[in-house]
């Protein structure tokens, strides 16, 4: 089985890759899960509590507890889908990394997705989520918070690097490479050229 884990800052274009994999067949498995499940499973509000919860299950079960509670979906998975290959998106520290290549050996491969702050900050603004995706302000906080919590450090130590500058299909078409899937496999694995990349769960 291959493991394909993804890091990037907020908005570069991971949530796009999980949208492509899933479009190919690939199974993707989303680490924000474990928290939400987890919030839920405490009867919070994963909207308003998920960086606390994702706080405490590091402090009660350790650095790589997201990770580990991760591990089984990748397995499920794949057993479920009988693929070949399993995406993970949202990796964030060096501990999962780790905890990734002792569960999956050569099997992981981890890919970072890059974009400027710029473009990162008008595709947050598109997607509109909440008030805090078209805060300038805010996303250099939240870049400065992912990278202080090992994000930086982690995409320095990526096997694949991923640029995500130009068009949606020049960046769909490089997923597709890295995934070693066709682009006729699945269904909305197309899109037009003069897209600009980005969109999805980034």
């Amino acid at each position: 089985m291959n493991v394909i884990g993804t890091v990037g800052l907020p908005g570069s274009g991971k949530g796009e890759a999980a949208n492509v994999a899933e479009a190919a067949g690939v199974p993707v498995v989303v680490m924000g899960d474990v928290i939400r499940e987890e919030c839920r499973e405490r009867g919070l509000d994963p909207a308003e509590h998920h960086g606390r919860i994702a706080r405490l299950l590091r402090e009660e079960e350790g650095d790589d507890a997201i990770a580990a509670r991760t591990i089984p979906r990748i397995r499920a998975a794949a057993a479920e889908s009988d693929a070949d290959t399993v995406l993970v998106d949202g990796l964030r520290s060096t501990v999962e990394l780790e905890r990734f290549r002792e569960a999956f050996g050569d099997g992981f491969t981890l890919v970072a997705v890059h974009a400027p702050f710029e473009l990162r900050a008008e595709r947050l603004g598109e997607r509109g989520r909440d008030d805090s995706d078209s805060d300038l302000e805010a996303l250099r906080e939240r870049d400065e918070r992912e990278i202080a919590l090992g994000l930086g450090e982690t995409l320095e130590r990526a096997d694949v690097e991923i640029d995500n500058t130009g068009t949606l299909e020049a960046f769909r078409e490089r997923v597709r490479e890295v995934l070693d899937v066709d682009a006729g496999t699945g269904s909305g694995a197309t899109g037009s050229n003069a897209e600009p990349a980005g969109g999805g769960r980034r």
